[in-house]
């Protein structure tokens, strides 16, 4: 309850309001955008918490798991992906949600900074398989509100899906707009 509060502050302080309409799933997976900045890493840390977050995890280019970062990015809930590898991610993100009890990864579909209207489709086939909902979270930067207003459940038509998550993002304000594409 405190670090809920705290983060609610903190995030006041700077400016950002919280706009939530549902209640968070003991399992879900979180596709958050825009991702335009790193600063939308500051933004999340801080957000998650304050929407009622408690264990958080989120996936991270291995690269960034270079000492004295990696400390920092373990203890935050950092788990290092190595996108060279021909490993399914994807299975083994299913495999540690059925092995616990609580299970909330955050992923930022478009898997860049740059403007990408081809969002990597990882987070809705780890909720497909996984059988858990996908929390619809943005960061706008031009109301300077984090939202979660919707929980969606993949319908196994992966192309109509994600053209309504997508569908969802329109209309929000990403750090740098000229980056964001749906």
């Amino acid at each position: 309850m405190f670090k809920e509060k705290f983060c609610k502050a903190v995030l006041k302080l700077f400016g950002w309001t919280i706009a939530k309409e549902v209640d968070l799933p003991e399992k879900c997976v979180f596709c958050v955008a825009p991702h335009t900045s790193n600063w939308d890493f500051f933004v999340g840390y801080f957000a998650y918490p304050a929407i009622g977050g408690t264990k958080k995890q989120f996936m991270i280019k291995k690269d960034w798991f270079i000492f004295p970062f990696n400390l920092f990015f373990k203890a935050a809930g950092g788990i290092p992906v190595d996108r060279s590898k021909r490993v399914s991610t994807v299975d083994q993100l299913v495999e540690a949600c059925n092995n616990s009890d609580h299970f909330h990864l955050a992923i930022t579909p478009e898997g860049t900074r740059s403007a990408n209207a081809n969002w990597k489709r990882g987070f809705y086939y780890i909720a497909q398989n996984a059988n858990i909902a996908i929390s619809l979270v943005y960061f706008d930067y031009g109301k300077k509100e984090v939202g979660l207003k919707k929980l969606f459940y993949p319908t196994g038509d992966a192309d109509a899906d994600m053209a309504e998550i997508k569908e969802y993002y329109k209309g929000v304000t990403a750090k740098y707009p000229e980056k964001f594409a749906v």
